[in-house]
């Protein structure tokens, strides 16, 4: 095991705990009990995303929490206490909606794969930052919902996430009735990838994180952006743009060297991108 290069910040208090080693950066949302996204949070966040994607050392990037609710959405309360603001909170809205949807955007164009580690509830802005990483591993414990709808909030921008990886009627049947899915139903959605037991919950997602380490790190960054770029398009067009992709791909150094390496039966030594 490589020694840990960021250790979690000194402060225990600190809205967010980072950690990186073998390639894989951790931020661990850390305000328990709901950890809900503040507009501080949201900001460190952002911020280590944007470090991360420039840092090549990091490969793959795990998003977890701390305690017993990956994340109940928005800070309500915060956003509450707004409301005496001279404009009723407008403005305060308007910033939080603009940047929790950028740092969503983020994790989308961000050239390494982003995990989300699910072990509790993922309700609201939670269950978006579920829905917008990669890939999604959570334990069996854990539940997942938009139900903004029970305070009168329509969930519209979690929608726009779980409208991009889910069927259309699931996303909907959240979006409506604000219930509760579990863990398994999470995954029949389409939600998460896999459902595993909470005690064994980290362990697999460190053994998927250090499988995509392994992979040749300019062909995870070419194919992930390519992959949300074919699927806003026609399905001629999205031809079209894979094509033109893949020979890009075929054309660089590491699809040179690991099929060279696969013929030659050796293992390929990849670039740092």
């Amino acid at each position: 095991m490589a020694e840990i290069l960021a250790m979690p910040r000194a402060d225990q208090q600190a809205l967010l705990r980072v950690e990186q080693a073998d390639g894989v950066l951790r931020l661990i949302l850390n305000r328990p009990p709901a950890n809900a996204l503040s507009i501080d949070l949201i900001a460190e966040l952002q911020a280590e995303l944007d470090r991360s994607a420039a840092d090549s050392s990091v490969r793959v990037v795990v998003i977890a929490a701390q305690g017993k609710v990956f994340s109940g959405g928005h800070d309500l309360k915060e956003m509450t206490a707004h409301r005496n603001d001279a404009d009723k909170g407008e403005a305060f809205f308007e910033q939080t909606f603009e940047a929790c949807g950028k740092m969503m955007q983020t994790i989308v164009a961000h050239p390494r794969p982003v995990i989300a580690e699910v072990n509790g509830i993922a309700t609201a802005a939670g269950c978006q930052l579920v829905a917008t990483c990669d890939l999604a591993i959570a334990s069996d414990k854990a539940t997942f919902g938009v139900n903004g709808i029970d305070v009168g909030l329509f969930c519209t921008t979690p929608g726009v996430a779980l409208a991009r990886g889910m069927k259309p009627k699931h996303a909907m049947e959240m979006l409506f009735t604000g219930e509760m899915i579990d863990a398994g139903t999470a995954r029949e959605f389409g939600l998460v990838n896999r459902v595993v037991p909470a005690e064994y919950l980290t362990q697999v997602v460190n053994k998927y994180a250090q499988v995509i380490v392994a992979k040749s790190p300019a062909a995870i960054a070419i194919g992930k952006r390519a992959f949300y770029q074919q699927a806003e398009l026609g399905l001629a067009d999205a031809y079209a743009h894979a094509s033109r992709v893949m020979v890009d791909n075929m054309l660089g150094r590491d699809a040179q060297e690991g099929i060279a390496a696969f013929i030659e039966k050796r293992k390929p030594q990849w670039s740092e991108e």
